[in-house]
């Protein structure tokens, strides 16, 4: 209790553990132990922020790609980040939190020094992929970056591993468990630790066990900077109370909350259509004739374990082919699903880059997925949890298209309309209803 009263958090909020976990007052207040970071001029570059923190080699590269002027998150936490305090990056989807972190990386590491350094750990291929290309960039072979997300790659990896040992490693946790347990390399040596997408690997129990398990033999919280990121942390103020109980972090852990109020992009227009099951395929195609979009993400529901006994093909697939055959527009339609081999979900995500596309996804595509051209967002089907529908949102309105009018349609059903106004009442945006009958003066 003692620790977790001690708990600073920046943007104006300070969060007494446990005991007001709904209260905000108006004053901030750092940990006594903590050193205040040093406030940032307006006018601050990425360079000057991190100047003689973060090597010249990697600022360089970052500028070379239009990283020059810091994100609101950025310019929020990188003083903390890079003064080796544990932080909690909350911050909406697409605002920069995982160059944040990757500056905070290239900041601790030795390149000089062949051990594993610096893990980042992702929820996702898909997200792993594109953390590591960043990291890859950043680092411009100055040191070595490894990926471990599943696949037919770990065998190999193990001897690269052992052979020269990377500075920075992003793996899934089923990746990091399989190759620690085979002794391919140490976490002893580990000098940061960062969790993108922190709450959605938390809350699957068997991945959070998983990864206690190893982190607690190797290292612990006390000897390394612990990072965590995402854009949704339900009960936060508990989240971080819990994380220095449960001696995930130190007891002066940073909580960089960006944005509070509103958590989503204000640019992000919210509409849906009321219609029945049977109508939604035809609504869809109406909408992307009406929209035009540059590029698009469907987003559907995973197929139940009983839709699957009962021989039903998921909506993913029927989707697609509905799309495949009846879409005249000039975007092409791509598919991305759990159920799919590593190498097929690889190829999907590649064909994304840099195109137009309707990309027909399940929620696999929502966390951490960049793709900035995506300029509408179909919720085909409608999200579990108010969480799930701000990370499918958030697929658009993404830098450097964050000024860009941007969209989110949801087709529903009349029953299901309450459950989209909790949504709405929760994340604190409006949903202007589109009427049902010109959607099919279009597509019929």
């Amino acid at each position: 209790m003692e620790a977790a009263a001690s708990t600073a958090t920046l943007s104006g909020h300070l969060y007494p553990f446990p005991s007001a976990l709904n209260s905000t007052p108006n004053s901030t207040r750092l940990a006594p132990s903590a050193s205040r970071p040093r406030p940032l001029r307006a006018s601050a570059t990425l360079r000057e922020v991190c100047s003689g923190h973060v090597p010249d080699h990697v600022l360089q590269r970052a500028e070379d790609v239009g990283y020059v002027v810091p994100t609101e998150v950025q310019e929020d936490s990188l003083p903390v980040l890079l003064s080796g305090q544990d932080c909690i990056l909350h911050a909406q989807t697409g605002s920069g939190k995982t160059l944040a972190y990757l500056l905070a990386v290239f900041s601790a590491i030795d390149i000089g020094r062949s051990s594993v350094q610096a893990l980042v750990i992702v929820p996702t291929r898909e997200l792993g992929i594109q953390v590591t290309k960043v990291a890859r960039l950043l680092a411009a072979k100055a040191c070595n970056v490894m990926a471990l997300l599943d696949g037919g790659m770990l065998k190999r990896q193990k001897s690269w591993v052992k052979a020269e040992p990377p500075a920075i490693i992003v793996a899934t946790v089923a990746s990091l468990c399989q190759m620690v347990e085979k002794r391919a390399f140490s976490l002893g040596s580990i000098k940061i630790l960062v969790i993108d997408e922190v709450d959605f690997i938390f809350g699957s129990s068997k991945q959070v066990n998983s990864l206690r398990k190893i982190l607690n033999s190797y290292t612990a919280a006390s000897s390394r900077q612990t990072i965590f990121a995402s854009a949704s942390i339900p009960q936060h103020n508990r989240f971080v109370h819990d994380c220095v109980q449960h001696k995930w972090t130190k007891s002066d852990v940073v909580h960089v909350h960006v944005n509070p109020v509103q958590p989503m992009p204000s640019q992000l227009n919210h509409t849906y259509v009321i219609c029945s099951k049977k109508e939604r395929l035809h609504v869809l195609l109406s909408l992307l004739e009406r929209d035009a979009p540059k590029s698009a993400i469907i987003f559907v529901a995973q197929q139940s374990e009983k839709s699957k006994r009962a021989g039903n093909a998921p909506s993913s697939t029927l989707v697609v082919e509905f799309l495949r055959t009846e879409y005249k527009g000039t975007l092409e339609v791509l598919l991305l699903d759990e159920d799919m081999n590593f190498n097929a979900r690889a190829t999907s995500f590649t064909e994304v880059k840099g195109k137009g596309f309707l990309l027909v996804s399940t929620d696999i595509a929502s966390r951490g997925f960049d793709l900035p051209q995506t300029s509408h967002i179909y919720n085909f089907d409608l999200p579990k949890t108010a969480t799930d529908y701000l990370h499918r949102a958030g697929r658009t309105g993404r830098e450097p298209f964050s000024k860009a009018e941007c969209s989110a349609t949801t087709l529903i059903t009349e029953d299901e309309h309450f459950v989209l106004q909790r949504f709405q009442n929760e994340l604190k945006f409006h949903a202007q209803e589109l009427p049902l009958e010109p959607m099919f003066s279009l597509s019929l």
